[in-house]
């Protein structure tokens, strides 16, 4: 049984909300990640997706979106969308735990997919940790299909990912 969906609003980040994004993300990521990747390499990807710099120059970056969900003035989640060879791409897509199934995810996930159809893209496209089921499932519960599998090598780590598509 899944708990009482809640009202947000959402909207896009602005310059001086980026600190509090990158602590939402180290929040959110400490709750989410331990058990399917080691805590070094959360450290390590929190400071390359999430250092200030790198928020502030995404925020600069036409292709890329970078909206969060508010009930009433607290932060509890944000998705980061972009064009990236040729498809629209939810890149990023937390949800602080204690409002998980709570119908967040699904009305980001809505905002981001009716931007790609107004700028006349058919799909949206995802990234998603092969080991990360809890948000698979909630994936596929919001029409989301593995399409494929991908590996990257960043290096000192690998990201071994499905990649999944939503028809819009």
């Amino acid at each position: 049984m899944s708990a009482t969906p809640i009202d947000i609003t959402i909207r896009p980040i602005t310059p001086p909300e980026v600190p509090a994004i990158a602590a939402l993300a180290r929040e959110i990521w400490q709750a989410s990640y331990p058990g399917i990747i080691t805590q070094e390499q959360i450290d390590f990807m929190l400071e390359q997706r999430y250092g200030h710099e790198r928020l502030y120059d995404d925020l600069e970056d036409a292709d890329k979106w970078l909206d969060q969900a508010l009930v009433g003035e607290r932060r509890v989640g944000f998705a980061f969308s972009e064009l990236r060879k040729g498809e629209f791409k939810l890149d990023k897509l937390y949800i602080h735990p204690d409002v998980q199934r709570r119908g967040v995810g699904g009305q980001m996930i809505e905002h981001v997919a009716a931007r790609a159809r107004k700028l006349g893209y058919p799909t949206l496209v995802l990234q998603v940790n092969k080991r990360n089921t809890k948000a698979i499932a909630s994936y596929q519960k919001y029409g989301f299909a593995v399409r494929e599998t991908t590996v990257e090598d960043l290096g000192r780590y690998v990201m071994d990912d499905f990649v999944m598509e939503k028809k819009l």
